[in-house]
């Protein structure tokens, strides 16, 4: 008998793939989405939408209802942001709003998508899902409010519910319509508004291969795990000539010191705050953040979930060619 699954965030760029998977496998899928909402992602998928919103615990409770399995993959994704409050209430509250629709309905599987960000990193080396961390660690609200919701997960499976986390790295491939920052990077490249780079790195995913890694956790993950689903460690530099050799667009061949980048973030910062109000081409947290190489090791999803991405280069692929494809970038090279 088809299972009854419920997803939230499934009109996202992580959550469709997690849908497209679960119809894959023949389930019924129900995707909690807002009134108004864009849902370009599941063009053409059978799924059942309904409307409601993740803050709204009756919403959530009433979606939830008769669900067998819940994927939480919903989240506010920036890197900046005028207002934290409601950045913090779709990513805590939301999750605990969620914990308690799963646990009035006696979901038989929860599965809390969090991130990286929320992990620790070593000073050098590569990052597991056991490396020392604390909130005091984070750099800005994304990553605060997703590592609170962590938190709550973990929590609520330490209390006997069943529930499973698991971490992407940086997904990438197609259907980021918005798109999510990652997918930014790789459309400013295309666009030829990236003229240098800094000395960072991170650790790329093919997104379908992260949608595949949930429904593992489904069917293996431990309750109050963590489970890393993440591919390739790239430096920055590296996923440029990548991007290059794929697109035929010259990366760039200018390193940036951190802190010059650093100080061209601050006052774009102020001036974005200040006077613009909008989002800056580089935001404070984003260099932040960069000043560490975000490296991740999967080894435990491979070793307890049978998790095994492919290469990366497919998805940068897939990525060039739906980014072209939408008029995101141009189809050829500048």
């Amino acid at each position: 008998m088809a299972k009854t699954s419920l997803v939230t965030g499934g009109n996202g760029f992580v959550g469709c793939h997690v849908v497209r998977a679960l119809v894959a496998r023949g389930d019924h899928v129900r995707v909690l989405v807002r009134a108004n909402a864009d849902l370009r992602a599941l063009q053409g998928v059978d799924c059942e939408p309904v409307i409601g919103d993740l803050r709204d615990p009756d919403a959530v409770a009433a979606a939830a209802r008769g669900c067998e399995e819940i994927y939480n993959v919903a989240a506010d994704y920036r890197l900046w942001v005028l207002d934290e409050g409601p950045m913090y209430a779709t990513n805590v509250q939301g999750t605990l709003n969620v914990l308690a629709a799963a646990r009035l309905h006696k979901a038989a599987r929860v599965i809390h998508t969090s991130t990286v960000g929320a992990l620790g990193v070593p000073k050098s080396g590569v990052g597991t899902e056991d490396t020392p961390v604390s909130l005091n660690d984070m750099v800005g609200p994304y990553k605060r409010s997703k590592f609170l919701a962590e938190q709550a997960a973990l929590r609520a499976a330490r209390e006997g519910m069943p529930v499973v986390v698991v971490n992407p790295s940086t997904p990438i491939g197609p259907l980021d319509h918005k798109p999510t920052p990652t997918g930014r990077i790789i459309v400013d490249f295309l666009n030829g508004r990236m003229p240098a780079y800094l000395d960072t790195g991170l650790n790329l995913v093919d997104v379908t291969h992260c949608a595949r890694g949930h429904l593992l956790a489904a069917e293996h993950g431990k309750p109050g795990h963590k489970y890393i689903l993440g591919g390739e460690n790239l430096t920055l530099q590296q996923l440029f000539q990548r991007l290059a050799s794929i697109s035929g667009v010259p990366a760039p061949r200018i390193r940036i010191p951190y802190g010059v980048a650093l100080g061209f973030a601050i006052g774009a910062d102020f001036v974005a705050r200040r006077i613009t109000r909008r989002p800056p081409r580089a935001s404070l947290t984003e260099v932040r953040m960069a000043r560490k190489k975000m490296f991740f090791d999967h080894s435990k999803a491979r070793r307890e979930l049978g998790y095994e991405p492919g290469p990366i280069d497919t998805a940068l692929s897939d990525a060039v060619a739906y980014y072209r494809m939408t008029g995101a970038a141009p189809t050829t090279e500048k």
